[in-house]
């Protein structure tokens, strides 16, 4: 079967690899290219901020008119804010935590709207399988946690409290201390990065090659053994669809729960 998969009379089956991220770009302005990532980027920003409006919206017109009942919308748009408020923000943080909400939730959702475009036709590409989008994420996280930290505790209390907190025998500072420094500095936004781009881009290339290699299978290789190895491919890229949707509202959640513990870590006196 692999013989007539990679010879036969074409070309044979080309398995998808790293140019399945390279779409072709739509048009080119001022020099720089927009392809379907920058659409995904550009849509799900739209998207996010229309919904959120809207709900908003809403619950003001409700509330101008005196209403208890909130609609739909508004229901919606307060039950997925708050889940990141309650579930995210005061559960690490705590209530220190509630002026953090708005940039967690945008966080949150930024992410979760660009990962679910992996699996929405037509546009089947993430954003964040794009190394810069979830490094630029990454460096804003790092950014903010490191100024807190700075700024609650002073330039040599953040570094002190970092590397060498109490109570550890002073030796172990020779090996605790360079760790630490590098685990905040270097470490964290660099997971952060890999975590969230590695998950979209092992995702999208195993769902591309059940799709491919079923669509192969059924019209090229022929037969019964294709058509029923082919069928077999084609409803498991179903079944991974369903499980590429959990893994990256998961992932999604992961990110933002990891930003908001070292906020929180960085607030607090010692950590």
């Amino acid at each position: 079967m692999s013989d007539r998969l990679l010879a036969s009379e074409g070309t044979g089956f080309t398995p998808p690899g790293p140019s399945s991220f390279e779409p072709p770009p739509f048009f080119t302005v001022a020099g720089w290219a927009v392809d379907k990532v920058v659409v995904v980027i550009a849509l799900s920003t739209v998207l996010i901020a229309a919904f959120f409006y809207l709900a908003a919206r809403r619950a003001e017109a409700a509330g101008a008119n005196g209403g208890l009942v909130p609609g739909k919308l508004q229901f919606a748009g307060e039950s997925a804010y708050g889940f990141v408020r309650n579930g995210i923000g005061l559960e690490t943080i705590g209530k220190e935590g509630l002026r953090f909400v708005p940039f967690l939730a945008t966080l949150f959702f930024f992410i979760a709207v660009n990962n679910l475009f992996g699996i929405i036709p037509p546009f089947q590409l993430p954003g964040t399988s794009k190394i810069a989008i979830p490094l630029g994420l990454a460096v804003i996280v790092w950014v903010i946690y490191n100024y807190l930290g700075i700024k609650r505790q002073g330039l040599l209390g953040y570094f002190k409290n970092m590397m060498f907190p109490p109570g550890i025998p002073i030796p172990v500072y020779f090996l605790l201390a360079p760790i630490e420094l590098l685990s905040n500095f270097i470490v964290r936004p660099v997971t952060l990065c890999l975590r969230l781009t590695l998950n979209m881009f092992a995702g999208h290339l195993v769902l591309v090659l059940f799709i491919l290699g079923g669509e192969y299978l059924i019209l090229e290789y022929g037969g019964i053994v294709g058509v029923l190895a082919g069928s077999v491919a084609i409803l498991g890229s179903l079944v991974m669809t369903g499980f590429e949707a959990f893994i990256q509202l998961l992932q999604a959640y992961v990110f933002t729960l990891l930003a908001a513990l070292y906020i929180g870590g960085a607030l607090a006196d010692e950590h």
